[in-house]
């Protein structure tokens, strides 16, 4: 494809890949005088304090009702994207981490909740102060909700609940350090983000949804944003399950987790936007907004019509299985591990998992030492195959935005009862099919841009996609899907590794081309994501 046919998405692709001779020239030191701030502060609204309701249990009476409630949500945002690290630096100021894993510590996601009124939240919007764990009401309008609902095309979903949580992105707070490659890593980490608020929703109690197709500037304006420098990214309807049950609107199907809320989750949640394939040369510097400014949609996108029906079909933009077909990298020859296994146990109402998020590090070194096959398997087992983990009260069918474009491979160098080579993952067939024959120890410590975690990884995981097939579908804004969907699946790859004493850190910087060329991945593939584990040292 010619550079002028391509589309913004695979242009702004090509032109933020990592190339051995070309990154020194671009790298340009910090301007330490102009280090974002990572939080947002409102001086007007009323402050909750959600601090308290981490810690009291909730009590019988009437009261204690409404502090369950408090409680709850308190732990949802918390286990979401809470400070639960403070880390000392050269300066002598503290720096926080929090339970969801950002590149640079930058943590460009900022979390609004939009309230039609509940017993808990009066309508209005509210932002989440992390620095502090509390929520500002800077916004009370009895209108908001019908205002998200019209930005959101009147999704099902916003139709079954009254609580939604929106996400939105900080540009500049990524880009500061990483350029214009920064769009990448905002989505990678929003991906984390939604990854940690689909488990945290199962263990207090809520079922979230997930949107991606709305009108920015109407949820812009909705949160009184400047989209000049913070856009909204995804919206995730809440339903509150205990509140269903005292209704009685949940008592039916309490396990597995299966309610009238999973008629409208998966349904549209990624719409297209335009294909642009007109644009000037652009400078470095201004891939970013131009990008982000094309994957945007401004009315509802026409829903293509299907070729065996004269009738409007949602068929085209419906997200095919999750898991990639049986036959795919299905060569006569190529060894093939059944990675069926016994699933993880997350411990009674799931404490286990609440711990492993919020102890959850990225490991700085691995020793060398050879991970055993049966942990890769549970930690495969655990990220793909989540209808295994219903019985222990989780999402069987959480939602992504379209899981059939992403494609994973994992580059074995040790691994104990696996031989050393490429292998690809069949989420369906559960099975790893080898594709290439060699131990790429050596070129994997290059690829990761020389960082040690390559070269000492047991395992590395490769999430990729075919962009021109995912552009077609869903025009430009496919590229805000397809990061978020890796980051979402590499945050699970997180907890289930963490969980089992396995390290393990995310790598977003690499010499994209080389990925191709060293494990023969084919070109067509963009590589979004990668995942070490290994033996931490």
């Amino acid at each position: 494809m010619s550079e002028a046919k391509q589309s913004l998405a695979e242009y702004y692709h090509e032109r933020t890949k990592y190339d051995p001779e070309t990154l020194a020239s671009k790298s340009q030191g910090l301007d330490w005088s102009k280090q974002p701030f990572p939080y947002k502060d409102y001086k007007i609204g009323t402050v909750y304090d959600l601090k308290p309701y981490l810690t009291e249990e909730p009590q019988s009476d009437h009261d204690g009702l409404l502090a369950n409630r408090w409680r709850r949500l308190s732990r949802l945002l918390f286990c979401s994207y809470g400070l639960t690290a403070r880390v000392p630096t050269i300066s002598g100021e503290t720096f926080y981490l929090r339970s969801a894993p950002s590149a640079g510590g930058l943590y460009p996601a900022e979390i609004y909740i939009i309230s039609a009124g509940t017993p808990l939240l009066s309508a209005g919007i509210y932002n989440y102060q992390v620095r502090t764990h509390s929520l500002v009401h800077f916004w009370q309008d009895g209108n908001v909700w019908q205002g998200l609902q019209k930005a959101c095309f009147g999704h099902p979903a916003l139709q079954n609940s009254r609580m939604a949580i929106a996400i939105t992105a900080v540009f500049y707070r990524s880009q500061w350090r990483y350029q214009d490659r920064a769009y990448r890593r905002i989505f990678l980490d929003t991906g984390h983000l939604l990854g940690n608020i689909e488990l945290a929703s199962a263990i207090e109690d809520y079922q979230c949804s997930l949107l991606g197709g709305f009108m920015d500037e109407s949820i812009n304006e909705l949160l009184f944003l400047d989209s000049q420098t913070e856009g909204a990214i995804a919206v995730l309807p809440l339903v509150d399950l205990q509140d269903e049950e005292r209704t009685g609107r949940g008592q039916e199907s309490r396990q597995p987790m299966m309610r009238s809320q999973d008629l409208s989750k998966g349904l549209l949640n990624a719409l297209p936007s335009v294909i642009v394939t007109d644009y000037p040369k652009l400078a470095d510097g201004d891939l970013l907004s131009c990008l982000h400014q094309a994957t945007q949609i401004k009315e509802k996108p026409e829903l293509k019509q299907s070729v065996t029906s004269s009738q409007t079909s949602l068929q085209t933009l419906e997200p095919e299985s999750p898991s990639i077909d049986f036959d795919k990298y299905n060569f006569p020859f190529c060894t093939k591990v059944n990675t069926t296994t016994q699933s993880i146990d997350w411990g009674a109402d799931l404490e286990i998992l609440e711990h492993t998020i919020l102890q959850r590090r990225s490991t700085r070194q691995y020793t060398g030492a050879n991970l055993e096959i049966a942990e890769l398997k549970a930690i495969l087992d655990f990220t793909y195959q989540p209808q295994k983990y219903t019985d222990q009260g989780m999402d069987g069918n959480p939602d992504y935005f379209d899981l059939s474009l992403i494609e994973t491979f994992v580059a074995v160098t040790r691994v104990s009862g696996l031989e050393s080579g490429c292998y690809y993952y069949a989420p369906k067939a559960q099975e790893l099919r080898q594709i290439r024959f060699k131990n790429f120890r050596e070129e994997l410590h290059y690829l990761c841009l020389g960082q040690e975690l390559g070269r000492d990884a047991g395992a590395v995981i490769f999430h990729t996609a075919d962009l021109q097939k995912a552009v077609a579908k869903y025009g430009d804004r496919v590229y805000r899907y397809l990061h978020m969907d890796a980051g979402h699946l590499g945050q699970k790859l997180n907890l289930a590794a963490i969980s089992l004493g396995v390290g393990v850190s995310g790598i977003a910087g690499f010499f994209d081309n080389l990925v191709n060329e060293v494990l023969g991945i084919p070109h067509n593939e963009a590589v979004l994501y990668i995942t070490t584990l290994g033996r931490p040292r």
